[in-house]
């Protein structure tokens, strides 16, 4: 999808959300500051490109009003989320505690790029906020943290879930 200065944001995020229809608007296309995949925030590598462009444009908007916005957790491997999964066993002693916080790899969405922690709490709480604007809300009411992309740009966010479980 590089390469692209203009396109129809709405039909490809729509698209994107497996067929959450984005309100249909006159056909003209909305330019963008940068083409989807390119220019994208630190911390992006590894994620959908619709996610890192979501949050690469949440991020400059929180920086145009003074509010730090990081990923501090996007992307992981297998092995990665393998590894988280042993040390929350470890942690909390039972898979059910432990799926509190952590999923095993099969069932990240860490692992499958749809996924992204940030922070710091600042950042975190704003975009809580203004995330739907983009597309992005915060899942889970014990991870203030943890935000995918789950809406159509404008849409409001679906009621928090208690955890990850």
């Amino acid at each position: 999808m590089g390469g692209w200065s203009v396109l129809l944001l709405p039909a490809l995020v729509g698209a994107a959300l497996g067929g959450l229809a984005a309100p249909q608007a006159a056909a003209a296309p909305i330019p963008l500051p940068v083409p989807i995949g390119t220019g994208s925030s630190t911390g992006t590598e590894g994620l959908d490109p619709l996610l890192a462009f979501a949050y690469t444009m949440a991020e400059a908007d929180a920086a145009a009003v003074g509010v730090p916005l990081s990923i501090t957790s996007g992307y992981r491997t297998r092995a990665e989320q393998q590894q988280l999964w042993e040390e929350g066993l470890a942690t909390y002693g039972s898979p059910e505690a432990a799926r509190r916080w952590v999923l095993p790899p099969d069932e990240s969405t860490h692992v499958t790029g749809h996924a992204i922690d940030v922070g710091p709490r600042e950042g975190a709480r704003w975009l809580e906020a203004n995330g739907n604007r983009w597309g992005l809300c915060r899942r889970f009411d014990n991870e203030w943290w943890h935000f995918e992309l789950v809406t159509a740009p404008g849409g409001g966010c679906p009621p928090l879930l208690p955890d990850a479980s």
